[in-house]
């Protein structure tokens, strides 16, 4: 119960940032052109709110509204002072209702009567155009933000692929379609590799992948299109050592239980295994497999332990205990066996750095997206379960904002695409304007609004109805 109320709060504050933004995007562009914003709401609002406030005019909430003790005073027109502001109840988005414009208020009884300069639908069509592209682009310069602070408060750090001097270790999907335990990978599609993290997802998204085999080969492999799911179902089965690949790395004992069978065997901590009963271990993950079903019993490690002297290789019996363990921590972290690659960056440099890195996300994104449109993408898509569930267990800031700045790209990307309803169907109409030299009759808007927020609406329940089936699965 507690890491669910964990995930759901992380869930629920990042939603509501990247509502406020993308809105506030709106506000502004609407604002600084002379249009009047109605209401600036976070959530949505049906039937009731839990909050809403108008400056000067009256606080209220649940339905129920108290005027402000300056309320009967003459209202001064303003930049913020004209708005209601709000809190909805339904945690689905947020919206900004601009006077004169079809959204999704369906507010048809405004646009009967004459257009007012101060509306949405009498601004010139450049002006619309920005005001409808300001979510978008307020939600990419978020990503950006995020990502500049993150690297400017802890640089990066991580073994190049090159560094790794054992090679890696590949899941069951991933030796299907040739990779090798101990292969380096080098380049995908000619774009030399180096930082793991892109690597990942540079190599599911690509078509061919060059590594280094046995330290003197160099073999193509080729991905293929659909290699994302083989991964994304492999690593939702409980028998998965590995998603996708990991560094190997000799397994290094850290720490030593007080009373277990490591510690009554004498091992120590710095202790190397390399084999269990004669079979060779020489990574972690070869040592957590090959430990595997020796429930109860006792076997013979191999171990080499150094010293200030001498370098030992020790044979030590260890009674395991009835789910195999043997009381020890193990080290996990690549960079204490082989050359890392740091950088800190100053506040200039961490700016292009975020955009770089915002870039790379929304490309990535993008490329994504096409696999939605296959039989396994359309069984893979979730919802707010399946968003919620890629937020750690534990609170951690860091990993918050790397989350928070993906969603925050990932909902650029959706809210631009050419779908009434969304910011990108609005762009669609507007551009249609531009070209056509007359905007679609208010008639056509209401329809299309109308069919976009249906086909949302279906989108959102399939989505989280996927959600609900996998939990009985």
């Amino acid at each position: 119960m507690e890491t669910f109320l964990i995930k759901a709060a992380q869930l629920i504050l990042a939603f509501a940032i990247l509502v406020i933004i993308h809105e506030f995007g709106h506000f502004l562009f609407a604002r600084i052109f002379g249009v009047k914003v109605e209401k600036f709401y976070i959530f949505f609002d049906p039937w009731t709110e839990l909050f809403k406030w108008k400056p000067k005019e009256y606080v209220g909430g649940l339905g129920k509204q108290k005027k402000l003790k300056d309320a009967d005073k003459p209202k001064k027109k303003g930049f913020w002072n004209d708005t209601e502001y709000g809190i909805g109840w339904l945690p689905l988005g947020g919206y900004c209702k601009i006077a004169g414009m079809i959204d999704e208020s369906m507010d048809t009884e405004q646009m009967k009567k004459p257009a007012q300069k101060w509306e949405f639908r009498s601004k010139p069509a450049w002006q619309r155009l920005l005001i409808m592209i300001a979510g978008v682009l307020f939600n990419f310069l978020l990503a950006i933000l995020i990502y500049a602070g993150i690297v400017y408060a802890t640089g990066e750090k991580y073994v190049p692929v090159h560094e790794a001097k054992m090679g890696f270790s590949y899941s069951g999907e991933a030796r299907k379609i040739g990779f090798h335990n101990g292969d380096i990978p080098l380049s995908v599609d000619g774009e030399t590799l180096e930082n793991p993290a892109e690597a990942r997802m540079k190599i599911i998204q690509g078509k061919e992948v060059k590594v280094l085999r046995d330290g003197k080969d160099t073999v193509s492999i080729a991905i293929p299109e659909k290699f994302i799911f083989s991964l994304d179902n492999e690593a939702k089965s409980d028998t998965a050592l590995v998603n996708f690949f990991t560094y190997r790395i000799p397994t290094r004992i850290t720490q030593i239980a007080p009373g277990e069978g490591a510690a009554k065997a004498g091992l120590k901590v710095n202790d190397e295994i390399i084999a269990i009963d004669s079979v060779a271990t020489p990574s972690l993950d070869d040592f957590l497999k090959t430990l595997q079903g020796h429930d109860n019993q006792t076997v013979n490690l191999a171990v080499v332990r150094k010293t200030e002297n001498a370098v030992d290789t020790l044979s030590v019996p260890v009674a395991l205990s009835s789910n195999s363990k043997m009381g020890i921590g193990l080290e996990i972290d690549p960079a204490a066996f082989f050359n890392t690659k740091e950088i800190h960056y100053s506040i200039f440099q961490s700016i292009p750095r975020g955009v770089e890195l915002g870039t790379e996300r929304l490309t990535s994104y993008a490329k994504s997206m096409k696999m939605v449109f296959t039989k396994e993408g359309a069984n893979s898509i979730g919802g707010f379960g399946s968003i919620g569930a890629i937020f750690p267990e534990k609170w951690d800031w860091i990993a918050f904002w790397n989350i928070a700045a993906f969603l925050s790209v990932a909902l650029a990307f959706m809210n631009i695409l050419p779908i009434p309803a969304l910011d990108g169907g609005h762009v669609m109409f507007l551009l249609y304007e531009v070209i056509f030299r007359r905007p679609p009759s208010e008639k056509f808007m209401e329809r299309a609004q109308i069919v976009g927020m249906t086909l949302l609406i279906l989108l959102l329940v399939y989505a989280n109805g996927m959600d609900i089936i996998r939990l009985f699965k």
